[in-house]
């Protein structure tokens, strides 16, 4: 069997509620990863399973340290350490984030999975076990290497680049849009892959290559109608970040005085992402916006347009090497 390592970070999965019908103020975190080895017998006919105890930490809370410490942490297991696979237990919240970020910055070719719940562990009908078992499965199976970070949700296993949370509440959480899944572990417990993620990630990324201590701060601004650019203004008026990305409307386009308050940015040397806030469909350069050369995200959506801007922008500083990497990333 295969070895691998599991590293329980909080959320739903692993919370406790105050009866079998709490679904909504639970307490995440309550429960640890020997639990799940007790409790979860069929873990043991898949794999071998080694806990990694790391505190506890809610999803809404997580940020570019623990993501960078993840990284030190899973390359270690990995590479020298010699298991085969990670899996990792996370709230739902920002789980597509700290899927994406491992994603761009690990250098491995073996699984890693992320896995969350809906419902808390203690709920009828959670999702929680089978979401664990399914994420070990993926873990393990020998085709899931060299694509990357995964996530296993509700039988689907997606890519972290085109996976996003889509609901609150209801089981199907988590989709690809119009991407779709890459597979799914079926009804026979099969883990079954249909397509191969295309663009560059983890082995393949020269991101994963460099050595990253701190995040640049890189700022989301959503846009809407009438929108004054006032938080564009205090954004760069701060002094302390380095990129803003918009969360524009339609095809990444925003208003005129969001626009007047982007050229100012782009002047004093912070780079300017164009995303969408609709959730399909690519941004791509229009001539509206030539002169203020902003970035184009392409189909990322702006949480994910967020870190690799930040993660770009610890080696490039020029518009035209940055906007290669939205294009190939």
């Amino acid at each position: 069997m295969k070895n691998i390592l599991l590293i329980t970070l909080g959320g739903t999965i692993s919370a406790q509620g105050m009866n079998r019908l709490d679904l909504k103020d639970y307490t995440s975190g309550s429960i640890q990863g020997d639990f799940y080895l007790e409790n979860i017998p069929e873990i043991k006919d898949i794999a071998n399973i080694e806990v990694l105890p790391v505190d506890n930490v809610s999803s809404t809370q997580i940020n570019g340290t623990h993501w960078i410490q993840l990284k030190k942490d899973i390359e270690y297991y990995l590479n020298e350490k010699e298991f085969d696979g990670v899996v990792i237990t996370h709230g739902t919240n920002t789980l597509e984030e700290t899927a994406y970020f491992l994603h761009l910055a690990v250098n491995t070719s073996k699984p890693i999975v992320l896995v969350g719940s809906q419902r808390p562990y203690t709920a009828i009908s959670s999702d929680a076990q089978l979401n664990l078992i399914h994420a070990i499965r993926v873990a393990a199976h020998p085709d899931s290497h060299q694509k990357g970070v995964l996530v296993a949700f509700n039988n689907k296993i997606h890519s972290a680049r085109e996976v996003t949370k889509v609901d609150t509440y209801d089981i199907d959480g988590f989709q690809s849009g119009v991407m779709g899944c890459l597979g799914y572990i079926d009804a026979a417990h099969e883990v079954v892959y249909y397509r191969n993620p295309l663009r560059k990630h983890t082995i393949y990324s020269d991101l994963s290559k460099i050595e990253i201590n701190d995040l640049p701060k890189v700022e989301i601004v959503y846009s809407y109608a009438g929108a004054s650019g006032e938080i564009i203004k205090t954004i760069v008026e701060s002094n302390k970040y380095q990129g803003i990305v918009m969360a524009g409307t339609g095809a990444g386009r925003f208003s005129k005085l969001e626009e007047e308050a982007l050229k100012i940015a782009v002047e004093k040397g912070m780079h300017v992402v164009r995303s969408s806030r609709v959730g399909n469909g690519r941004v791509i350069d229009i001539q509206p916006y030539d002169q203020l050369r902003a970035i184009s995200a392409d189909n990322l959506n702006p949480q994910k347009a967020r870190i690799l801007l930040a993660l770009a922008s610890l080696v490039y500083s020029d518009r035209e090497s940055i906007q290669k990497l939205f294009y190939h990333y």
